[in-house]
Parts: structure tokens; C-alpha cells; sequence
């Protein structure tokens, strides 16, 4: 399915949940913040908040430093 992750189109996996698709784009390995259609995802709701082909998504990926 084709979606919008950080301003450009991509094709990702049919049926993926917000944790899937942190996983398939390799940045499951720190904290993230996942915004759906201008709505933030609670960490809480990323195993259950399905993906739809259409999708605004931004993903944060937080990286520490000093």
C-alpha cells in the first residue's frame, strides 16, 4: 500500500500496525513519536493502531547527545 511517511510516498506492507511499520523502517531500536493523519499515536495504542494505504504519517526518532 502507498503511504506518506516524513513528506514522501512510499510502498509499504499491507495490514502493518504503527509498530510494524517503526519495525520494516529499521528504527525500532530507540524511542520514537509516530503521527497519524495530524494525530499523535500514543506508544500505548502502536501495537494496535492499524496503518491504512493513504496515510500522513511523521515518525521522530529521538537521539541523544550533548
Amino acid at each position: 500500500m502507498e503511504v506518506i511517511i516524513n513528506g514522501n510516498a512510499q510502498s509499504v506492507p499491507d495490514d502493518l500496525t504503527v509498530k510494524d511499520l517503526v519495525r520494516h523502517l529499521g528504527l525500532d531500536g530507540g524511542p520514537v513519536a509516530v503521527e497519524v493523519n495530524r494525530e499523535i499515536v500514543p506508544r500505548a495504542e502502536h501495537a494496535s493502531r492499524k496503518v491504512a494505504g493513504g496515510d500522513t504519517i511523521e515518525i521522530v526518532h529521538f537521539v541523544g547527545g550533548g
